[in-house]
C-alpha cells in the first residue's frame, strides 16, 4: 500500500508556499514571494504580505497540482502551518487549508513552521537538489536540531519530531539572520541584508577583525551553556564602523563582514556541536533561512565532522519558507498516527517549538 499523499501549505511570512510529498518523496513544490516589494521599506510590511497570500494561493495550489499531475481529490491529507510567523500572513494560509478540509473531507494538521524547517531535510535528496546518489536516508528518530533565521536562533534535542522536542537554548536578544541584517544596513547595503553581508564576508580576512563572542565570559558558559547573544556583536560592530567614519577613515566592509559572520557562526556551530557531545547524539539538522549563510554550512561541517557527528542541511532552495517544510512534517506527523487539528484552531503566533501540532 502506497503512502498518504500529503499537501503543504505554507504562509507565514511573505512566501506562499504549496507542496506535495508522498512519504519522503517531493512530488511538487511551488513558491511565490512578495519579497521584492519590500526593498523601499527596509523590511516585511504585514498587510502587503496578507493582501500577496490572498493573490498567490490559488495560482500557487494550481500549479502544484498541475505539476504532480494530481486531482485535489487524490490529497489524502492536508498540514498547513498554524505558527509561529505573522498573524495576518498565518491566517490566509490557515483559513485556506481549513476551506479545503471542509470542501474535500480531508483530515487537517496545523503544524508548526519552524519545526518543518528541520523535517525538510530528511526528504529524499535527489527530489531536493536532483542529484542521484545524494539520498542520505531518513532522518534518525533522535538528533540536535540547529534553527536559524531571521526570526529563530534555537538549539532543541529531538528525542521524536513528532512528539518530544525539549528546547536547550536559544538566543536572549537579536536572532543570527536579524544581527546579519542589521549589519548589512549599518553597512549600507540593499535589503535584505544577510545575503549581502554573506558575500561581502566570503571577500574577507575573517582573521583581520576579532568581534566579541556572546555568553562567552566564564559566568555565563554554565548558566547559558545552549543559549546565543547577538545584540552585543552588533552595537561592537557599530561603535567600530563609528569611529572610522568619526576618523574619516575607509570602512573596510570585507573585513568587518568576514569578522562579524565569524563571530555568529564561531557561537552557534560550537554550541550545536557541544549539545551534540553533552546527548550523545551523532546528528545535527540545520534549517532556517540563516542556514543558507555560507560560512556556517562550512564551519559546522568541519567542526562536526571532527567530532565524528553527521551534519543535515537542506539544499539553499530550502533553507528559505517553503510548501515542502510544510508537507514533510505534515507527513511525518500523518504517519505517527497523530489525531487531525480541530477545525477551529486559531493561527498561533507564538507557537513554541516543542508543540509540533496545534
Amino acid at each position: 500500500m502506497s503512502e498518504p499523499l500529503v499537501l503543504g501549505i505554507e504562509s507565514t511570512c511573505d512566501e506562499t508556499g504549496v507542496a506535495i510529498v508522498r512519504g519522503r518523496e517531493l512530488l511538487v513544490d511551488v513558491t511565490a514571494t512578495s519579497m521584492d516589494e519590500y526593498a523601499r521599506y527596509g523590511g516585511i510590511i504585514p498587510e502587503i504580505a496578507s493582501r500577496a497570500h490572498l493573490e498567490s494561493f490559488v495560482p500557487t495550489l494550481s500549479a502544484a497540482l498541475e505539476r504532480a499531475g494530481v486531482r485535489l481529490t487524490d490529497i489524502d491529507a492536508i498540514a498547513v502551518a498554524a505558527g509561529p510567523g505573522l498573524v495576518g500572513s498565518l491566517t490566509v494560509g490557515d483559513s485556506a487549508a481549513k476551506a479545503l478540509a471542509y470542501a474535500t473531507g480531508k483530515p487537517l494538521y496545523g503544524v508548526n513552521h519552524v519545526v518543518g524547517h528541520l523535517a525538510v531535510a530528511g526528504l529524499a535528496a535527489e527530489q531536493l537538489d536532483g542529484k542521484p546518489g545524494m539520498d542520505d536516508g531518513p532522518l534518525p528518530k533522535e538528533f540536535i536540531g540547529l534553527v536559524v533565521s531571521g526570526g529563530h536562533s534555537h538549539l532543541a534535542h529531538v528525542r521524536d519530531i513528532t512528539r518530544d522536542i525539549e528546547v536547550l537554548g536559544a538566543t536572549l536578544d537579536d536572532a543570527a539572520g536579524e544581527a546579519f541584517d542589521k549589519v548589512g544596513r549599518l553597512l549600507d547595503t540593499p535589503y535584505p541584508g544577510g545575503p549581502h553581508v554573506d558575500r561581502l564576508a566570503r571577500a574577507g580576512n575573517r582573521k583581520a577583525i576579532r568581534f566579541p563572542r556572546g555568553l562567552a565570559a566564564s559566568k555565563d558558559r554554565n548558566r547559558h551553556r545552549y543559549d546565543f547573544s547577538f545584540s552585543g556583536l552588533k552595537t561592537a560592530v557599530a561603535r567600530y564602523v563609528e569611529a572610522l567614519r568619526a576618523a574619516g577613515e575607509p570602512i573596510p566592509r570585507e573585513d568587518i563582514c568576514a569578522g562579524f559572520s565569524e563571530a555568529v557562526n564561531d557561537s552557534l556551530t560550537a554550541k550545536a556541536v557541544q549539545a551534540a557531545l553533552d546527548t550523545g547524539c551523532d546528528t545535527i539538522v540545520v534549517g532556517g533561512g540563516f542556514s543558507a549563510n555560507s560560512r556556517l554550512r562550512e564551519l559546522i561541517r568541519d567542526r562536526a565532522g571532527s567530532a565524528g557527528i553527521s551534519v543535515r542541511i537542506p539544499p539553499l532552495r530550502f533553507c528559505t519558507d517553503n510548501g515542502a517544510q510544510i508537507a514533510a512534517i505534515g507527513a511525518q506527523v500523518v504517519a505517527a498516527g497523530l489525531d487531525p487539528s480541530p477545525v477551529d484552531f486559531s493561527p498561533n503566533t507564538a507557537m513554541p517549538l516543542a508543540q509540533v501540532l496545534i
